[in-house]
């Protein structure tokens, strides 16, 4: 399959209405599905790379154990090597698919493993 066909549109803070919207990789689009996750259930997508091919995916509190996230997936490390590269730590604001989507992205450590989160504001 094309990557034309896998891309979503992204719009920067400044460009909401999308007048020069970017095509962006399939990454984008997975984070935009696991944000959806997230906002139903009033919590973060947190990210962990229990192997070098492998990223599992979780809903819930990074500040808790492990125990304790709720996993919703598993994708591999290029797709989450994109979803890292396609945003930035600190605030993120971007337009997939028509819909606008704020979030934060830092780093944390759940367990002693390190964890990227993807909180919705």
């Amino acid at each position: 399959m094309a990557n034309r066909a896998k891309e979503a549109k992204v719009t920067d803070d400044h460009n909401l209405a999308g007048d020069r919207a970017e095509q962006v990789p399939e990454s984008l689009q997975t984070l935009a599905a696991y944000l959806e996750r997230s906002l139903d259930a009033a919590t973060s997508v947190v990210m962990m790379r229990h192997t070098t091919e492998v990223c599992t995916v979780y809903l819930g509190d990074p500040e808790g154990s492990r125990e304790d996230l709720k996993q919703i997936g598993a994708i591999s490390a290029s797709l989450a090597n994109g979803v890292l590269e396609s945003t930035s730590s600190g605030v993120n604001l971007m337009q997939i698919r028509g819909q606008a989507y704020r979030f934060a992205r830092s780093f944390t450590q759940v367990d002693g493993m390190a964890a990227v989160v993807f909180s919705t504001e």
